[in-house]
Order: C-alpha cells, then structure tokens, then sequence
C-alpha cells in the first residue's frame, strides 16, 4: 500500500519542477518585457517592438521561447502576427508583477 505522503510529496515535487520552468523562463529581461505587456491584452509584433524597445532579432527570438514553451498563443491576421498569454499559470504570475511593479512606475 502507497503511503499518502508519498503520493503528496510526489504532486509537490512535480509542482515544483513545473513552477521552476515557468520562473525560468520569467527569468530573462526581454521575456518578462513581453509577457508584462500582454497583460493588457493582445499585441502585433510591430507594437510590442514599437513598445518596449526590443529590437529584432531578440524580439523573434525571444518570441519563439514563449510559443514553444506554450506561454503564449499566436494569431494572424493579414501580415500581421499577434501574440497574446496563452498559459492561465502565467498571465496569474504576470498579474501579479504587473501590479508589482509595472503599474507602480506609472505613478512615478
């Protein structure tokens, strides 16, 4: 018979490497940029890089990150790709910074 603190400890060890994966990828500069920006909903790739300053190739690349880390969907429209947060685990930890720090240094 399994012990039910093993089976607890197990959940919480998995929570906790899929937490650090997602702390891991908040854990870049131009991620977070992108990612606190979304926050307020939908943007274009042309807005985000008008936005926040974050030339290309990075902008892509960094891009890229998220998608293939399922952290943000993307949609097309025309030429025009947008991108926006995919993952509720996500937009909840950006939420929070958001209200951290990203709102706080507009009332500066």
């Amino acid at each position: 018979m399994t012990d039910i603190k093993e089976i607890d400890l197990q959940a919480m060890q998995d929570a906790a490497e899929e937490a650090c994966g997602l702390l891991k990828n908040l854990a870049n500069r131009d991620r977070l940029l992108l990612l606190c920006q979304m926050t307020q909903g939908e943007y274009c790739v042309r807005e985000l890089q008008e936005m926040l300053g974050i030339q290309q190739p990075t902008l892509s690349q960094q891009l890229g990150v998220l998608r293939e880390q399922g952290l943000v969907d993307t949609r097309r429209e025309g030429k025009q790709i947008y991108y926006n947060i995919a993952s509720e685990e996500a937009l909840a930890v950006m939420q929070v910074l958001y209200a951290l720090f990203c709102n706080k240094s507009k009332g500066r």
